[in-house]
């Protein structure tokens, strides 16, 4: 629970450091007010995380359901994927072995809005960015 806070203190921190950004009362006390929530309400920080959880292994299921190209691995680094690090961002490892001395790989950045989008839309945004991967390999392929 302590990450959590510390991660909300810290949106608050830079939202009002930012030069750039006109920072309205109303956002900070919206955002204090879910610290807040979470001090009084603990056990709402682990259903939160077991619904993340949930929904995690959801977008994954759909996503290699849907993935037809077998020549590309997917690698997840989500919260609730095996490897998944507190510490990094939210991203998918996309790698296409070409021979057996060059590989190629992407690395597929997930923001907030992805992770926090519905499971369909999610899958959409990572089925997007493997097909986008895939053209990039066949236009180099074919010159």
């Amino acid at each position: 629970m302590r990450t959590e806070i510390k991660e909300k203190l810290d949106e608050v921190v830079a939202l009002v450091n930012d030069p750039d950004e006109v920072v309205l009362d109303r956002e900070l006390e919206v955002k204090l007010e879910k610290i807040l929530g979470l001090l009084k309400h603990p056990e709402d920080v682990t259903k939160e995380k077991e619904a993340l959880k949930n929904k995690m292994d959801e977008i994954i299921a759909r996503v290699n359901s849907t993935i037809i190209d077998l020549d590309v691995d997917v690698e997840y680094c989500i919260p609730g994927s095996k490897g998944y690090d507190e510490g990094c961002s939210p991203h998918i490892l996309l790698t296409y072995p070409e021979d057996e001395y060059t590989t190629r790989t992407r690395k597929v950045s997930l923001g907030n809005t992805a992770m926090h989008s519905s499971s369909e839309d999610f899958t959409k945004h990572v089925m997007l960015a493997i097909e986008e991967f895939k053209d990039e390999i066949d236009d180099i392929k074919m010159g």
